[in-house]
């Protein structure tokens, strides 16, 4: 039975209007990672901060069981006066440096005790520090907080830095290393993916994959969520709801227990309609008696609300845009270097409705070489061209395009675009889920995820044919995020893309430009998962034969069968089995054309292999689920 280390009872919690949230109760065990989900403004993090004692609720209580400590990933940081990088890591093993310091001096005592019995003391001091040490891992402290620093992106060069010379993204990637190094038992993270490139958060995902503790993660990275978590809790105003299992699953059972919640809203409306309908002709002829009767069943029955799915804003850029040249973008042999090489000889050939994504560690050159295709930036070598009649709409993710003075209608007006009229500039803003009196609001008045949704409306309002964005999906919470890969995916001109989202990247791009920080660059005509599929082909035609993974089975069927209705059509196992046979050796020839360079040239080849693969898939995941019923029930 897992440990229980971390409840909370009916807490509630507001700030002088209704309450962010009302009589919530939740529970963490040790070894759950439990993702938290919900709209901007919810109240994700005021509940992480009640949760670490930070805030106190309006109502309800925290407790830590089992003597479990909780720790929350601190926003604002406070170093010591000319601390270093490693020296400030370090501080987070405050209690361990302590104990080896006391096994220091019991070592000492033992040695330099005269007296037996405070001998026999000092000694058995050393042992019980000496184990308590062996256990924890403590006596490679200086590995681990290396380990941590090296995964979380800091080279050793950087170890005796000043943190006061650091940016800021760092400093967020120093709190986070420092509260992995102090192994609370519950950690409490915050956006703890803010700041990280791919690289770095596939580490990160490794390292708590890894830990026994309990956490509660709040995250706006589905794909983050969907390999971490094993638990997500949804926090809405009308409270929280638990779903088993990763992002996904989370995703998918959503909808599902939406659409059972409608479907019993839905037939209960219907009965009460029946029921008062009946009423209302009887209730004055002979039958009233009965009208009566019915009524007070009517008056008993605990009416079901109306069930609310959260979703995202209708966002839009037009389907149909004006007609850019066959190639949008033709960039040949660019480089570009400043302390060290960014990219070196890269050509690039980006046709009309392409959607394009740039990728790599941070500090690779991704918006350097946005800004050169544009024009804001001069490449030491090779040149760019854009297609004719080209009109670009830039996303900048500092920001820069919005005046903070503005209100937020007059920063969607502008002189390069179609001629709007004041209800088609509200018309664009309430799509991107500006609306009401926030359109008459300055701009230094908004949130991060409103000025986004702003920005991008000012993009919408120009009636471009060529997007350009630079990580878009920063500010924006779940269901922003995926209203906007729809807009994008819907949008009939072409879109290049900065991003570190790999969801996102995932149902959007379906080419990318891959930076590795080192000076090259690489083109792959498909999307995140397509080149993780080559990088994985890739370590695996480096490895000796022997040392290659092993097909896929079939999962084995259960001991003793359940009780259960069948699912799919009665068939023989064996029959089945040959199907299995056929479909992995499709799925395996499907991966071996993968895996030829040859089929990366071909942008439409490649395409269609991988949507033949995922097909295969998904026959396959099928058959796996009915031959294990079969397997049981025949």
């Amino acid at each position: 039975m897992p440990t229980l280390l971390l409840s909370a009872r009916d807490l509630s919690r507001g700030f002088d209007r209704d309450p962010l949230f009302h009589g919530i109760g939740l529970e963490v065990y040790a070894g759950e990672r439990v993702g938290i989900v919900g709209p901007n403004g919810c109240g994700k993090t005021t509940l992480l901060r009640i949760l670490a004692g930070r805030d106190r609720p309006d109502t309800g209580d925290v407790d830590l069981h089992a003597g479990a400590r909780s720790a929350l990933l601190s926003q604002q940081p406070d170093f010591a006066p000319g601390a270093t990088l490693i020296g400030e890591a370090r501080r987070a093993l405050g209690e361990v440096l302590a104990a080896q310091a006391e096994l220091e001096q019991a070592a000492h005592d033992m040695a330099h005790a005269e007296d037996p019995a405070l001998r026999a003391q000092a000694s058995a001091r050393f042992d019980r520090l000496h184990a308590l040490l062996d256990a924890s891992g403590s006596f490679v402290v200086e590995h681990q907080v290396e380990r941590v620093l090296v995964g979380l992106g800091f080279g050793p060069e950087a170890f005796d830095r000043p943190v006061s010379t650091f940016s800021g993204g760092q400093i967020n990637r120093l709190m986070l290393a420092k509260l992995l190094l102090a192994r609370p038992d519950v950690l409490l993270l915050d956006e703890p993916t803010n700041h990280l490139d791919i690289a770095t958060l596939r580490w990160l995902e490794d390292h708590l994959l890894g830990l026994p503790q309990g956490m509660l993660i709040v995250s706006h990275d589905r794909a983050f969520l969907d390999r971490v978590a094993n638990r997500i809790i949804e926090l809405s105003n009308s409270g929280l709801d638990n779903y088993p299992g990763n992002f996904s699953h989370y995703w998918r059972l959503r909808r599902e227990r939406h659409e059972a919640a409608l479907k019993a809203w839905e037939a209960q409306q219907e009965e009460i309609a029946r029921q008062v309908d009946y009423i209302r002709r009887v209730n004055y002829g002979q039958l009233h008696k009965q009208a009566a009767s019915r009524q007070k069943q009517l008056d008993k029955i605990e009416r079901l609300e109306k069930p609310v799915l959260v979703s995202g804003p209708s966002i839009a850029f037009g389907a149909e845009v004006a007609r850019t040249g066959d190639n949008v973008i033709d960039a040949t042999g660019l480089s570009k270097a400043f302390d060290r090489p960014l990219f070196k000889g890269l050509s690039l050939q980006v046709q009309r409705g392409r959607r394009v994504g740039i990728v790599g560690p941070n500090g690779s050159g991704k918006t350097t070489l946005l800004r050169i295709i544009l024009g804001q930036e001069t490449a030491d070598k090779g040149e760019v061209r854009l297609g004719a009649h080209s009109k670009v709409g830039y996303y900048d993710q500092h920001l820069h395009c919005l005046d903070p003075g503005k209100t937020v209608l007059d920063s969607i007006r502008v002189d390069d675009g179609p001629r709007l009229t004041e209800q088609e500039l509200r018309n664009i803003l309430g799509s991107f889920g500006i609306d009401g009196e926030m359109v008459g609001q300055k701009v230094s008045g908004l949130s991060g995820g409103e000025k986004s949704r702003v920005a991008l409306a000012a993009i919408a309002a120009r009636g471009v044919n060529v997007l350009v964005l630079d990580e878009p999906t920063n500010h924006l919470d779940l269901w922003a995020c995926e209203s906007l890969e729809e807009a994008l995916r819907g949008f009939g001109g072409t879109v290049i893309v900065v991003s570190h989202d790999r969801w996102f990247l995932n149902r959007v791009t379906e080419m990318l430009v891959v930076l590795d920080g080192a000076g090259r660059a690489e083109v792959v005509h498909g999307n995140w998962e397509l080149y993780e599929r080559l990088l994985a082909a890739r370590a695996a035609d480096a490895l000796p034969q022997a040392a290659r993974p092993a097909a896929a089975k079939p999962p084995a069927a259960r001991a003793e069968p359940g009780k259960r209705k069948r699912q799919f059509p009665y068939r023989q196992v064996e029959d089945i089995e040959a199907d299995i046979a056929d479909a992995e050796e499709e799925q395996e020839e499907l991966a071996r054309l993968l895996e030829q360079p040859e089929t990366y040239r071909d942008g439409r080849k490649a395409r269609e292999v991988q949507e033949n693969l995922e097909a295969v898939k998904a026959t396959l995941d099928r058959l796996y689920r009915h031959w294990e019923e079969a397997s049981e029930m025949n």
